[in-house]
């Protein structure tokens, strides 16, 4: 489908491992939620000059519902903020205040508001990935619009989406998507309750376009069982955040490496879905019982996204909380995107000998 050497497919944030995977022979693809378009325009011009030609794709977050669906694009921003309680404002500034965190500084930043999480904002980005030779566009929650789908498959592009229940695995078939990604509830960022062993099997029973295998996958074993499940490929996330070539923030690569599995927990804290991060003391204080609860999307992350970039950019690592799987209790050490991908396949490989092995006793 894609003319790739590998089933290998990972999504990253950081356009230099993008590009590296695609230039190892999988398929790199970017997570453009956090850019503007401008910004998105740059990284995919980079890419393009750096992925030696290359097919590499981008994730955009089209949810399927969400608080203002019908608002007006011009009116979106304003009337989403006078839907925040000034309660919810109130514990996050006494969180950060708990835990010494500066304001940020008086520079056009401090000002951004950051809302994502809206087919508002994810459609200018992709009519910005379609300008470039993406050969994937993929969406991260729920089915995308059957007029996404539309548009990219007029511009020769397949359209990928991920799926945490046999359900909606075929809603995502129902709007055209060409590759479905069965993500268990292993897996880093917005996930399910359902883990991928049992899972992968199950979607790839009910819909009849090629499926990938995602959450829990960091090695060759793990690549050769979702394949075992019935799956084409693999779907690849947090396993490349503490890669070389990784733009991952010191302080948070240092966490992940001496994070074990069980360090993650699906907390709402984040987007207002759940979502599976690193377990903090921020985690813990919105389940504690001085929390006024979570926000439905897109709210909570227009509450936090400041307090976010705040705790980033102080000393309050206690607090610094991200999408992460539980594949980060085998990330151990840093190492090149070339050298994962090398070690992949060769555990791979090694695992389908000994299953071969294994069938001939």
């Amino acid at each position: 489908m894609f003319g790739i050497e590998l089933p290998i497919f990972a999504f990253s944030h950081c356009r230099d491992v993008v590009a590296a995977v695609s230039r190892a022979g999988g398929m790199g693809v970017l997570g453009a939620l956090y850019f503007t378009p401008e910004e998105l325009e740059m990284e995919l011009k980079w890419i393009d000059d750096h992925v030696d030609g290359r097919p590499y794709g981008v994730d955009v977050v089209m949810p399927a519902s969400y608080e203002g669906a019908d608002f007006a694009p011009e009116e979106l921003v304003g009337r989403l903020q006078g839907m925040i309680p000034e309660g919810h404002r109130a514990f996050v500034e006494n969180l950060l205040a708990e835990h010494g965190v500066p304001p940020l500084s008086s520079d056009a930043d401090a000002g951004r508001v950051l809302l994502g999480w809206t087919d508002a904002t994810a459609r200018p980005q992709v009519e910005v990935a379609l300008r470039h030779p993406i050969a994937l566009l993929a969406n991260a929650l729920g089915p995308p619009p059957a007029d996404v789908v539309e548009l990219a498959h007029s511009r020769g592009v397949k359209v990928a989406a991920l799926a945490s229940t046999p359900r909606h695995a075929l809603k995502q078939v129902e709007v055209g998507v060409d590759v479905v990604v069965a993500q268990g509830t292993e897996a880093g960022g917005h996930t399910g309750e359902i883990s991928t062993m049992v899972l992968i099997p199950q979607v790839v029973d009910a819909v009849d376009v090629p499926v990938l295998a995602a959450g829990g996958i960091g090695n060759g074993r793990q690549m050769a069982a979702g394949m075992a499940l019935g799956a084409e490929g693999v779907w690849t996330g947090s396993l490349w955040l503490t890669v070389e070539e990784a733009d991952t923030p010191e302080m948070a690569k240092r966490r992940i490496l001496e994070a074990t599995s069980r360090d993650t927990v699906r907390s709402r804290s984040w987007t207002g879905k759940p979502a599976r991060l690193l377990r903090n003391e921020w985690t813990e204080a919105w389940e504690s019982e001085e929390s006024p609860g979570t926000l439905p999307m897109p709210l909570q992350f227009m509450l936090v996204s400041d307090a976010l970039r705040r705790i980033g950019r102080s000393d309050a690592s206690e607090l610094a909380t991200f999408p992460a799987g539980q594949i980060i209790g085998l990330m151990n050490q840093v190492r090149s995107t070339k050298d994962v991908i090398f070690n992949l396949m060769t555990e791979y490989g090694e695992a389908l000998d000994r299953l071969e092995r294994i069938t001939e006793d």
